[in-house]
């Protein structure tokens, strides 16, 4: 799993500051996804040290921890990692899933770190109505 995303290591264009004192529309936005990626990926891993530990035998094997146990072992994401609080709804395999996970923390990772992008995936958000509501707000203050 790759780490989480660190606001402090941000691009000064990303969460730049306006003189009004307000954070851009864009980089509220961003800043929003980060947040949601980062409790995401601390679920996933604290999920993976307890299956980790149970298959050891140092902690009990719940029934959330042997159905995660058994949506591996039939290829399918488990149901915790798509609740809508934590995650996305997504109808790929357990693979594709951690690989399309890694492609969107690296789209928005470089994103906080090196930027705003030319161009924006826009199936990577877990909010792409905020992500448009954000651009016209920027357009409509520049304008």
């Amino acid at each position: 799993m790759p780490e989480e995303l660190d606001e402090k290591r941000a691009h000064p264009e990303t969460l730049r500051v306006t003189e009004a004192g307000a954070m851009i529309s864009l980089g509220v936005f961003v800043k929003q996804e980060m947040e949601r990626f980062n409790k995401l990926l601390r679920l996933v891993r604290s999920r993976l040290r307890e299956l980790i530990q149970a298959i050891d035998g140092t902690v009990v094997m719940s029934q959330l921890l042997e159905d995660q146990f058994n949506s591996f072992i039939n290829g399918k994401v488990p149901l915790p990692w798509l609740d809508t609080s934590v995650g996305y709804p997504s109808l790929k395999p357990l693979v594709s899933w951690v690989n399309d996970l890694v492609a969107r923390i690296r789209f928005i990772g470089q994103w906080l770190y090196d930027g705003p992008p030319k161009s924006y995936w826009l199936s990577s958000f877990f909010f792409p109505q905020g992500f448009m509501t954000a651009t016209m707000q920027t357009y409509a203050r520049e304008t």
